[in-house]
């Protein structure tokens, strides 16, 4: 069925402006079918409860647009039906440019952002105005008794139309109240850090014939920590190649020493430093949780040298790379090396939500024209299909597939299917 928000946005003008610049056949499946209702669902409520502000487009006697900013507690836009939302409109500056143009054009456009997921609803509807005194019952369904602001007047939505957009360019950005929890959480880990002791800390950890310090720390993203490992001493290191991994020594909780594998993540060319990148696994063995509650900036380490069970081809083939989750490690360093002897590469990445996924905006930076992302969180995203991955390259590509086991045996599913040699397709799970 026919997208009810695409039947009004893709007018004739839009529609001739994608068909000269190649998207319009992606578009245009749903055209002859019958236009769907626009339904608010299990994906859509609960994301417009959560919002605590969006933007409202209207459209004026001179037809020009308005929009401007609606703010106010979590959950003052209000959901009515499944095709009515409205809010409270509070008292503001009094220039009533949003409430006059509705007294000619009742059309309105909303923008509803989620800046630390980086996903956004766009909604198309026609609005009324109400007031207290012809629909008190509905002004309060629309009030909001705990919130300090003067009611002007109540705005209802019917919708016409909605969209999840696109997350790319969607810079993350974080409330006052996010952001301290996030200071309290760091302060307490690093207390309980602090209380609990490291046996044995004045020493390197581990018995390796590498000496190694974390250099350097960086959040990539709420569960992934990437780590910097240098030389004591600044000197070089072994280089390695791309798919490389390190054991690394790991103190659990109780106190006992085991390794974890991690894949080098940093361009494999550099002897500077090392870099692995650890998602947080709260239900994990304990290996990851220790990393991110004990390593700092001078944690000292005894590694062995790089081992590579996952290596990348020499000759000029070229790569389809595929990434799932924490599996982008790897295939980020293969990327790279692939980028420096100039060879032909794709590189596909999937992911719950761009916020979750390590390194996406450095790659979507450095390779704009060959690095393709999947969403497998956000309703309307397209969903990484390895049937339309693998037939596309040229007959002799070599594919590269780090990632959960499910992603793996898809892929080799896949290639079985298209009589694609075993041996062109390479895989490391990160499990």
């Amino acid at each position: 069925m026919a997208n009810a928000f695409m039947e009004i946005a893709f007018t004739p003008n839009v529609r001739a402006l994608q068909a000269r610049m190649g998207s319009r056949d992606a578009y245009a499946r749903g055209d002859e079918d019958v236009v769907k209702e626009p339904v608010l669902g299990p994906y859509e409520i609960p994301f417009i409860e959560a919002r605590d502000s969006f933007y409202l487009g209207t459209v004026s006697e001179t037809g020009w647009p308005y929009v401007q900013h609606r703010g106010g507690p979590t959950g003052f836009l209000k959901v009515l039906d499944s095709r009515t939302i409205g809010f409270a409109d509070f008292s503001g500056n009094r220039q009533y440019v949003s409430t006059g143009n509705l007294a000619g054009d009742n059309r309105v456009s909303l923008f509803l952002m989620d800046y630390p997921r980086q996903t956004r609803l766009k909604i198309l509807g026609r609005a009324r105005v109400v007031d207290e005194d012809s629909e008190s019952e509905l002004m309060a369904r629309l009030d909001n008794p705990h919130y300090r602001a003067r009611v002007e007047r109540g705005i209802v939505i019917r919708i016409e139309g909605f969209d999840w957009n696109c997350p790319k360019y969607i810079t993350p950005r974080y409330t006052e109240e996010e952001v301290a929890q996030r200071i309290r959480d760091a302060v307490e880990a690093h207390a309980g850090t602090v209380s609990q002791g490291s046996p044995g800390s004045d020493e390197p950890l581990g018995s390796g014939e590498l000496a190694l310090a974390v250099t350097g720390v960086r959040q990539l993203t709420l569960r992934v920590r990437a780590y910097e490992l240098r030389a004591e001493g600044a000197g070089l290191l072994p280089p390695a190649e791309a798919g490389s991994h390190l054991e690394v020594p790991v103190r659990l909780a109780d106190g006992s020493v085991v390794t974890r594998q991690y894949s080098l993540a940093a361009d494999p060319a550099s002897c500077d430093a090392y870099e692995i990148a650890v998602l947080r696994e709260s239900e994990g063995r304990g290996g990851s949780l220790a990393i991110h509650e004990t390593w700092q900036i001078g944690t000292r380490l005894r590694v062995s040298r790089p081992i590579n069970h996952f290596p990348l081809h020499a000759d000029s083939r070229p790569a389809v790379l595929i990434a799932g989750g924490i599996g982008i490690t790897a295939i980020k360093a293969m990327a790279e090396a692939l980028r420096r002897r100039n060879s032909r590469f794709e590189l596909h990445y999937t992911g719950r939500t761009p916020a979750d996924m390590a390194y996406h905006r450095q790659l979507a930076r450095e390779l704009p024209a060959s690095y393709f992302t999947y969403s497998s969180r956000v309703p309307g995203e397209e969903r990484l299909d390895v049937s339309k991955v693998l037939p596309g390259p040229c007959a002799d590509a070599v594919f590269y597939v780090c990632g959960p086991a499910a992603l793996i045996e898809a892929v080799r599913s896949e290639a079985r299917r298209l009589g694609i040699a075993p041996e062109r397709v390479q895989s490391e799970s990160f499990t």
